[in-house]
């Protein structure tokens, strides 16, 4: 799995104007099944996004995961993660999971990460999102499982 985490002093989703998930203050995490990946997958990058040790400390080091600091998460799918652009100016996406593969894995991603302790919110599988945020710090990690 491929996830881009954004830490994030606010972030929201919405489709048809409407917000569906919401972070006050922890991650926005863009999350892409990829062919081949797992419920082991899932549960590993789970595991690595909550002990990301990204939030500033009393001393100002990121040295705190977003557990640490009472966060949460807005977990986003965006299978657009998974672009080759190697060849000519149109990406392909090839190397995604199929859809209901996709599905299930970003669900049990999400899930995974809310027994973690972290509080999840998410958006809407296959969606048509609007996305907002506040990046913090700004800070960006690009991570895989």
């Amino acid at each position: 799995m491929r996830a881009l985490l954004q830490r994030v002093s606010a972030a929201e989703v919405t489709v048809e104007d409407t917000v569906i998930g919401r972070c006050d203050g922890g991650l926005l995490i863009l999350v892409c099944a990829m062919q081949g990946d797992d419920a082991a997958a899932a549960e590993r990058l789970a595991g690595k996004v909550a002990k990301l040790r990204i939030f500033r400390d009393g001393d100002g080091r990121m040295n705190r995961s977003v557990a640490d600091v009472g966060g949460s998460a807005l977990v986003v799918s965006q299978f657009t993660l998974a672009a080759d652009t190697s060849r000519g100016n149109r990406p392909g996406f090839s190397a995604a999971a199929p859809p209901e593969e996709g599905r299930r894995l970003y669900e049990h991603f999400a899930a995974s990460l809310a027994a973690l302790g972290v509080p999840v919110e998410t958006g809407q599988f296959a969606g048509d999102m609007r996305v907002r945020l506040v990046n913090d710090g700004p800070v960006t990690i690009w991570m895989e499982s």
